[in-house]
């Protein structure tokens, strides 16, 4: 890019703009973008395969997905990578996309959902990979990986057991070991809003007030972790302590910056998760109440009847 932004112990020469911040700058192997780029085509190819059959495959869930897959090449294959290194503003970014934004966006897409109906059933008595997933969905690992009482501490323990020990400063040693904590960033989060969002199938039936729940249940643990560093007197970790002389303000104040954007990102996913549980809650109630509406249709209101009869019959008895 010409402004010294190259190598793996890249330290940026000139102060962070968003130019500069959004600028096309993978790393020397492009891995994050190949692999965003791959599980895009599949997903595509997995539409076209419906559309070809005569099967609806609904919009919104093709741009929910592919925007998710955006997100997650826009905070690893731009000047975002590179300053995330140096800058703990920059850094808490990709965090907090990777593990509250770009899920959420992605499991509306539906992707389990959608492969289940792409790929072909097997022959009777044979184990494909489409019977594979169907038991993986259902097996005791899953029920145990996607309860919340295992997805909960796993979401907030990547908060405070991840800045507020040693283990921070090693994974940041390296590019490697930064991106591998920034696949456990996205990791962390599909398991967290797949059992909440419950647009696909799992090993236990959807239920919006639990979602609810489960989310609130996580936030606010979130949104202590950003105060706590927004209000903090001292650095937390030793990784950023190298502001470079050139650059305004210092890093204790970058830290500040990314404590408040912790603290703003534990409001802004929850908004739209909310929405999304809400409409499936009216859908819930819509569903129900067309199946009872059936239901009297077909008996003649037998239970509206038998009901009025009782109180016909409490109302003789007290006469």
């Amino acid at each position: 890019m010409g402004d010294g932004m190259s190598g793996p112990g890249w330290m940026p020469e000139v102060p962070a703009t968003l130019g500069r911040l959004l600028a096309w700058h993978p790393q020397p192997i492009p891995i994050e973008p190949l692999a965003c780029l791959l599980v895009a085509l599949l997903y595509v190819l997995g539409v076209w395969r419906l559309h070809r059959r005569g099967d609806r495959w609904q919009p919104g869930r093709t741009l929910a997905f592919l925007l998710g897959i955006a997100t997650i090449v826009e905070v690893t294959a731009t000047g975002i990578g590179g300053y995330g290194m140096q800058l703990m503003s920059i850094h808490m970014v990709q965090h907090m996309v990777l593990s509250m934004v770009s899920p959420v966006l992605l499991l509306l897409g539906a992707p389990i959902t959608l492969t289940l109906r792409a790929l072909p059933a097997a022959p009777h008595g044979r184990l494909g990979p489409r019977e594979v997933l169907v038991h993986a969905l259902h097996s005791r690992a899953c029920k145990v990986i996607t309860a919340p009482w295992f997805t909960l501490p796993l979401f907030v323990g990547s908060l405070y057991g991840l800045y507020f020990t040693s283990l921070f400063t090693t994974l940041m040693s390296t590019w490697w070991t930064h991106d591998l904590m920034l696949l456990h960033f996205l990791f962390v989060g599909l398991l967290f809003f797949y059992p909440i969002l419950g647009v696909d199938p799992g090993p236990r039936r959807a239920n919006p007030v639990l979602g609810i729940l489960e989310l609130f249940g996580g936030m606010p643990f979130h949104a202590f972790f950003g105060i706590a560093v927004m209000m903090s007197s001292s650095l937390t970790t030793t990784v950023f302590t190298h502001h470079p002389a050139t650059w305004s303000g210092t890093a204790l104040a970058d830290e500040h910056a990314a404590g408040a954007i912790a603290w703003a990102f534990s409001e802004i996913p929850s908004v739209l998760v909310l929405l999304v549980l809400f409409m499936q809650w009216r859908r819930a109630d819509t569903r129900a109440a067309v199946r009872r509406d059936r239901a009297a249709d077909r008996d003649n209101d037998a239970e509206l009847n038998a009901y009025n009869d009782y109180l016909a019959g409490l109302n003789r008895g007290s006469a």
